[in-house]
């Protein structure tokens, strides 16, 4: 599938890290997650879900912990899940989903993120038919082989099994997931190197050295923004 799944994690966690702000975005989507439905991740299977996407962030425990109390506390705060869709430069497609208590704010803010960087804000259903939701799981130790007969003895189906550098990465359907997780753990691999759900394109694009500049110049201002939580485009950035 050509998406270098290490690589682009560990771009991004580096990116973020400088910043700390992916642990106020895991901070967000772990209180939503756990307002939604029972504070215990064995109870409820979305905060499960985001507490293993943090743990392959190294979010610390007390920011895990503070979101978790926030929500038993019975918090007022609520937020809204939103996806926005849009273009970047030649041909380039992005989807940005979103957590906000304030709606009108992030619209502004994310078409202006657009705007001002060679991109404009689509309708919904502009850019996603393009995409496939997807779960995808890294383990590093073993190889392709080896990971195929786990989730065989599992009976789990999925759709790929890669080596890519030295990890295999496992693609399947979104209610897979916690089958995945499942058949991994029950042949005692506890640590993932990517263990989340995501947007991935049918088709990766490559763009020249002006556009590709422009278009991780959009990327870059929408990520920055405090209510965004992902962006998933079909561009291949390279190594």
């Amino acid at each position: 599938m050509g998406r270098k799944w290490n690589n682009i994690k560990e771009k991004k966690a580096a990116k973020d890290k400088n910043t700390s702000r992916i642990y106020a975005k895991f901070g967000r989507e772990i209180y939503v997650a756990a307002k939604q439905g029972e504070p215990n991740p064995e109870s409820n299977q979305a905060l499960k879900m985001v507490l293993e996407r943090a743990k392959t962030y190294s979010v610390p425990k007390h920011i895990i912990d503070r979101a978790i109390e926030k929500a038993k506390g019975g918090s007022e705060e609520s937020y809204d899940e939103l996806r926005y869709e849009g273009f970047g430069p030649s041909g380039s497609m992005v989807i940005v989903d979103a957590l906000t208590n304030n709606v009108n704010r992030t619209a502004s803010d994310v078409r202006a993120a657009f705007g001002k960087n060679g991109g404009n804000m689509g309708v919904s259903g502009s850019v996603s038919y393009m995409f496939d939701a997807t779960a995808v799981f890294g383990i590093e130790g073993k190889n392709a082989d080896e990971v195929l007969e786990m989730m065989m003895e599992a009976d789990v189906d999925v759709r790929d099994i890669l080596e890519e550098d030295e990890a295999v990465i496992v693609y399947a359907e979104p209610d897979q997931f916690h089958a995945v997780q499942e058949a991994f753990k029950n042949a005692g691999i506890t640590e993932f190197t990517v263990a989340e759900l995501t947007m991935l394109a049918q088709n990766d694009i490559t763009l020249d050295a002006e556009a590709q500049a422009q278009f991780e110049k959009m990327i870059d201002a929408i990520e920055d923004l405090e209510d965004v939580q992902q962006v998933y485009h079909n561009v291949d950035l390279g190594e």
